[in-house]
């Protein structure tokens, strides 16, 4: 047996790949819930109704996914261009971290300028931390998988010591957290009696103008033009070092952005459990989405959806929650193998 690339991969055949790969990994898993001794297709249905099935927990699942849509967008912009960004927790930290600086007290202003500064403030922190990475990747070739992943426990051991002494709120009663974002810095709720808020708007935004952008400017193009072949872009004039550290901030831009969501839309407060994860989910956001922007936004609503519907599940029959990590490292690894067989045909030879 041997591999063949296709010429000219059918449209049809790229669109359904993704679908028979999450029907796969559902299958796959369908045994480890055989295992358990309950039923496959009554887990399931409860796995959708915990994540859809009721206005609280759609509202769950698109607050779940908010911060997914930005970490995977995140992820997705860097992998364009080759630049492997597995720093999306740091960079959400670093996010949350300048959120709560500014949104404290230092900042006397009304909600329409104070927002938007705490944003700006927090994609400016997250990209500044993937900065260091990709000058070092660009100056002495050191791989940025290994520096990304390093950063991510420096920035929490630094929230931690930050949390437990400068930034600690006296009033905490010894738990260790930041002061409260002042009311004009919090993001207003978009779904009464619900944790729900402004943040999926912005996310939404931010997937439709990183689509703009790679599939109409010429910054988008030089980005997939590095990512393809650094050498040929170098070679039609395009400069690599500039756009890999360009790519390096709007990534880390978008983690960071994920991290002040969070701060000032959902907790109020900063913690060192902000994040159970978004930064590595949005790996798995992006894979899934084959580094497409709006498939990025699908792609997160299909795993908070797994997540939050897990949660239920695991209430209401005897399945453990950790299923959502099976599904999930599933869904990814079957997607990778649907791209790999959309881009080649099974020969015999």
């Amino acid at each position: 047996m041997r591999l063949e690339l296709r010429e000219a991969p059918p449209i049809w055949l790229a669109g359904l790949a993704p679908v028979l790969a999450v029907a796969a990994a559902l299958l796959l898993c369908a045994g480890l819930i055989v295992w358990t001794g309950e039923s496959v297709l009554e887990a399931y249905a409860l796995l959708v109704k915990g994540a859809v099935g009721s206005r609280f927990a759609l509202a769950e699942t698109l607050t779940r996914a908010t911060p997914l849509i930005l970490t995977g967008l995140a992820a997705a912009v860097a992998f364009r261009a080759k630049l492997w960004n597995i720093g999306g927790e740091g960079q959400l930290y670093m996010g949350a971290l300048a959120a709560t600086w500014l949104g404290t007290g230092a900042l006397d202003l009304p909600p329409f300028l104070l927002i938007p500064i705490l944003l700006i403030a927090g994609a400016l922190a997250g990209g500044s931390v993937l900065i260091v990475p990709a000058l070092i990747k660009n100056k002495l070739k050191v791989d940025e998988v290994v520096t990304t992943l390093l950063l991510n426990f420096i920035i929490l051991l630094f929230v931690n010591y930050l949390l437990e002494g400068p930034l600690k709120d006296p009033m905490s009663l010894g738990w260790p957290q930041a002061a409260p974002i002042v009311d004009e810095g919090l993001l207003p709720k978009i779904l009464e009696k619900s944790r729900l808020h402004l943040g999926l708007i912005i996310a939404l935004l931010a997937a439709l103008a990183i689509w703009l952008v790679m599939r109409f400017t010429v910054w988008g193009f030089e980005i997939k033009a590095v990512g393809l072949n650094a050498r040929g872009a170098a070679f039609a004039g395009i400069n690599v070092n500039a756009t890999i550290i360009r790519t390096a901030l709007i990534s880390g831009g978008l983690a960071g952005i994920a991290g002040v969501g969070e701060v000032i839309g959902l907790k109020g407060y900063l913690t060192l459990d902000l994040s159970p994860g978004f930064g590595y989910t949005g790996i798995a956001v992006a894979m899934l989405a084959q580094l497409h922007p709006i498939g990025v936004v699908v792609s997160a609503f299909f795993l908070a959806g797994i997540y939050v519907g897990a949660d239920s599940m695991g209430r209401a029959v005897n399945i453990p929650t950790y299923l959502a990590d099976v599904l999930v490292a599933s869904s990814v690894l079957c997607v990778l193998v649907s791209v790999m067989l959309v881009r080649f045909r099974i020969r015999r030879g």
